[in-house]
């Protein structure tokens, strides 16, 4: 479980104090689908890095289990199990996709272990496992990939950044298919998305709306979606369906 208290961020921009999260309190419990959305630049991709210790808090506390990880560093927090996927995938030149998922899962795997990984993102592990991680991959190629790493890891809690980012419509269906997967799946571990996208909404457990660096709703799934589809100035980028958007980042610190 993790538990956000009183929590405060904010950066220095050209010598004016700018706050992007404000007093923002919540909970990501256990075996829960917690899909973080709301209008852009309202601080969803902050708290993502906030969680996986990327960035640090101003004031409040950040809780896993209620141990207090606070200051805790991001390989410290990946060691008690957090993973966390970037916007935009990381390209490793020389490094090839069985190597990738080899470290993420810290331990000796076979080349079988490895390709179970990559089938449970939906690719032939035939024609991916020996592929070097590079401009060569596809944006979708590259997100399916980087998932399998976090499959890999086992981690206690997944943190995605709006994974639908620069991808295409095909590879965001494949995407749906992972998402609904992996939630179905969902033993011991939590997994939270960031994203607008209906189809991500839709599936989730629960859905935490930020708007303006606060915590504007947080409940059921399938009661906060209607709400959100029902409003013009919540979230208008979840009327967008099933279309990805392209490359457009969330905030910038």
């Amino acid at each position: 479980m993790i538990e956000f208290k009183n929590v405060t961020f904010g950066v220095n921009d050209e010598g004016t104090d700018k706050e992007i999260i404000h007093d923002v309190s919540f909970v990501i419990p256990d075996r829960k689908f917690v899909v973080i959305t709301g209008p852009n630049g309202g601080g969803k991709s902050t708290i993502a890095r906030l969680i996986a210790g990327i960035e640090k808090p101003q004031s409040g506390q950040i809780l896993m289990d209620g141990e207090d990880i606070t200051q805790m560093s991001v390989t410290d927090r990946a060691k008690k199990g957090i993973g966390y996927a970037f916007q935009q995938p990381v390209k490793f030149k020389g490094i090839q996709v069985f190597d990738l998922i080899r470290l993420a899962s810290g331990k000796k795997i076979s080349m079988t272990d490895a390709c179970q990984y990559l089938s449970a993102v939906g690719l032939c592990a035939r024609d991916y496992i020996n592929r070097e991680v590079n401009s060569s991959l596809s944006g979708g190629e590259l997100k399916r990939i980087e998932i399998a790493t976090v499959l890999a890891k086992a981690s206690r809690l997944s943190v995605f950044d709006e994974p639908e980012a620069g991808i295409d419509l095909w590879s965001f269906q494949n995407l749906i298919e992972v998402f609904e997967k992996m939630r179905r799946d969902i033993k011991d571990s939590s997994i939270l998305i960031i994203s607008h996208q209906e189809r991500i909404l839709a599936i989730a457990d629960e859905i935490i709306v930020i708007k303006e660096g606060r915590v504007l709703e947080h409940g059921v799934g399938s009661e906060v979606l209607p709400k959100l589809m029902g409003t013009d100035s919540a979230v208008p980028e979840c009327k967008m369906g099933m279309a990805a958007k392209e490359g457009e980042e969330d905030d910038t610190v």
